[in-house]
């Protein structure tokens, strides 16, 4: 099979792994914290073991790339459980589709981190989401499980977009997988200190469920998107990785038998019409 074509198979399989990621909010009985602290062990493991397989040095090359990869594996640890807390929240679908805020929020961050201008179709891609997300917000209050749920997976797009516009600037000379090995590990030691005892006394089904989180679902997709770019533009896969949260509602509606309504459908199109926009927009003026 033509390398490009078989890379393209392998980077939607990618992204459906990616999108069913979501389901373990809500499969897993722990708190999004816990899910985060044994999703990173099993991850890191399993990373490890990916980059002495394919004789990667596990290394870094200086002193400031240490100091970049704890930055981002503190960014991941707060995205990794807001985005979960999210989903517990709400529901997968809605937290889903308020993570993919994150294209239109690292537009309007990017000229504080390069020469980039605004321009006015950034802003109406930001009013669209707003407005996508204004219709599956249920009511203007906190105490709402669902609006709560919403303003988590925003502030986790927010972390989100941080994480990938350092990682770009600073650290996009390592691969997914040696990238993700150290904010792995980074992730274990910080919630290591926040975990609770629950973890420890769960039943083997709550570990087996951990295991397929970390290593299928985490580990597994990060190396087959380094595999996948050595053939493929950056710009397809951020196209493709859109479709996550098509996915994760799909599944969540087949699995989970979660019922969206007709708001978070309509919601839903706009904000990943506009997340679509925005990296095809992103990708020419990059030029990738």
């Amino acid at each position: 099979m033509d390398p490009v074509k078989k890379s393209l198979i392998s980077l939607h399989f990618t992204v459906v792994l990616l999108g069913a990621t979501a389901l373990f909010s809500k499969i897993i009985p722990f708190s999004a914290i816990d899910i985060t602290f044994g999703r990173s062990i099993v991850a890191c493991l399993m990373l490890v073991v990916i980059l002495k397989l394919t004789k990667h040095k596990i290394r870094l090359h200086s002193k400031k790339d240490y100091g970049i990869a704890l930055i981002l594996g503190l960014l991941m640890a707060a995205h990794w459980v807001t985005y979960f807390a999210a989903m517990q929240y709400s529901s997968v679908s809605v937290g889903m589709i308020a993570l993919f805020t994150f294209p239109v929020i690292t537009v309007l961050l990017e000229p504080f981190f390069e020469k980039i201008r605004l321009v006015w179709q950034d802003l109406l891609s930001a009013l669209i989401v707003l407005f996508g997300i204004c219709l599956i917000v249920p009511e203007i209050s906190l105490d709402n499980d669902v609006t709560l749920g919403i303003l988590i997976g925003v502030v986790s797009a927010l972390l989100y977009a941080l994480r990938n516009l350092i990682h770009r600037k600073h650290f996009s000379h390592y691969s997914g997988a040696h990238a993700m090995a150290y904010q792995t590990l980074v992730i274990f030691v910080c919630l290591s200190f926040f975990s609770s005892e629950q973890l420890f006394t769960a039943d083997k089904h709550t570990y087996i469920w951990l295991v397929v989180l970390g290593t299928f679902l985490t580990a597994l997709p990060h190396a087959l998107i380094a595999a996948s770019l050595r053939h493929l533009r950056a710009k397809t896969f951020s196209l493709v990785a859109c479709m996550q949260p098509f996915w994760g509602t799909i599944m969540a509606i087949v699995i989970l038998n979660e019922q969206p309504n007709w708001q978070t459908f309509l919601g839903g199109v706009l904000v990943i019409s506009a997340a679509i926009y925005e990296t095809i927009s992103a990708q020419k003026l990059h030029g990738k």
